[in-house]
């Protein structure tokens, strides 16, 4: 029998399971809640999860990370906003192609 029941206290937070696993719950932004706290969390998030240079854009990065590195850092923080967006705000950022594209339009 599959069990479909959430706690109340989840429905639109994620789990952010850290490097050192350390767990916060992001509350997902819908466009309907306080933007500028989660605008405050995200980026405490990526820098936790050493991707918060991504939110730059790729120009801007260190000089020193190779272009591997660069791609893997950019992905992960997409990935990691991605996960952290209600499905309504989603679908206007979804075809932006990098983080920091994404970022951007999110703040305006």
């Amino acid at each position: 029998m599959h069990n479909n029941w959430r706690p109340p206290w989840g429905k639109g937070v994620i789990d952010i399971v850290g490097i050192m696993g350390s767990k916060w719950d992001i509350e997902k932004f819908t466009g309907s809640n306080d933007f500028g706290l989660w605008n405050v969390k995200i980026p405490a998030v990526l820098t936790q999860q050493k991707c918060v240079e991504a939110l730059k854009g790729e120009a801007a990065m260190l000089a020193s990370l190779t272009q591997a590195e660069k791609r893997e850092m950019i992905d992960k923080a997409k990935n990691a906003i991605v996960l952290c967006l209600g499905d309504k705000v989603l679908r206007d950022v979804a075809r932006e192609a990098t983080a920091a594209s994404m970022w951007a339009k999110l703040e305006s």
